[in-house]
């Protein structure tokens, strides 16, 4: 597994929230008594902050949290490498229909503030996700997202100027 840990923290200028250093060291450690005083240590400190997610959840390095604090990411949900995710985000299932199941996120992906993204799609690479969205469709690269119904926009470098410090390029 690679350095997540040092990744994450290569895009934060000061300090990175304490639950996401305890759930990069709870991912990584194969020391089992290590790994569960970190997963107990990660549990007690997202539930400060209002934070559901799991340290089952697959999240590439370079992960940033704008403001952490409300967000709520279903387990199963795929993130890639540097992505920014805001307060009040919420990146869920759907359990029925023809979207059923959690969506796969690219690289370099900024979701905004209460956006809300659900169900059994995938988010391309390079999008911006415009505060107070509900995405619900597929999305390709290079892509703006606004409102409910969500209104895709084609843009070339659509998260330039957004996702700053990132960590190696991978697209």
């Amino acid at each position: 597994m690679e350095n997540y840990l040092k990744e994450d923290k290569q895009r934060y200028l000061n300090h990175m929230p304490t639950f996401q250093m305890y759930f990069r060291k709870a991912q990584q450690t194969k020391f089992i008594p290590l790994r569960l005083l970190y997963k107990a240590l990660f549990i007690l400190f997202r539930r400060k902050r209002f934070i559901e997610m799991s340290i089952e959840n697959h999240i590439g390095g370079g992960l940033y949290f704008g403001h952490a604090y409300c967000i709520t990411i279903n387990p199963n949900v795929i993130i890639g490498k540097n992505c920014n995710i805001h307060r009040g985000v919420l990146i869920g299932q759907e359990n029925r229909g023809t979207r059923q199941g959690t969506p796969i996120i690219g690289n370099h992906v900024w979701i905004g503030i209460n956006a809300i993204i659900v169900g059994r799609i995938k988010i391309g690479n390079d999008v911006l996700i415009a505060p107070n969205s509900y995405v619900n469709c597929d999305v390709p690269d290079h892509s703006i997202v606004i409102g409910n119904p969500c209104k895709i926009i084609s843009k070339t470098n659509a998260t330039r100027e957004y996702i700053n410090r990132e960590v190696e390029e991978i697209y």
